[in-house]
């Protein structure tokens, strides 16, 4: 549909960041606070825990909305610890929503 109705959509570039997450990541709401930190900037992505203890976070958006939520998984929520975030960069896939795993 045209004609000026708003899809939603924001114009402009996308970046995809890959961040695994270590430290106390598990089991202090990381993933809901990461869930909750994309959706304030419309970042679209998924987190889930990985069976050595780490978070991984994979986040699509507009760049300077995707680094300030990155900047945050470097702090985590209240009960975390983060000691390290590995970041990669990926191709873009048009991921929509956040998903948690």
């Amino acid at each position: 549909m045209s004609g000026g109705v708003d899809d939603g959509l924001r114009p402009g570039p996308v970046v995809r960041r890959r961040a695994l997450v270590s430290g106390l990541v598990q089991g202090v709401f990381f993933r809901d606070s990461s869930r909750q930190q994309a959706a304030r900037r419309g970042v679209a992505g998924l987190a889930r825990n990985l069976p050595d203890g780490r978070v991984e976070v994979v986040l699509e958006g507009p760049p300077d909305e995707v680094a300030a939520v990155l900047a945050w998984l470097r702090q985590g929520p209240a009960y975390a610890r983060v000691d390290t975030v590995e970041v990669t960069e990926e191709p873009v896939e048009g991921l929509r929503g956040f998903e948690i795993a």
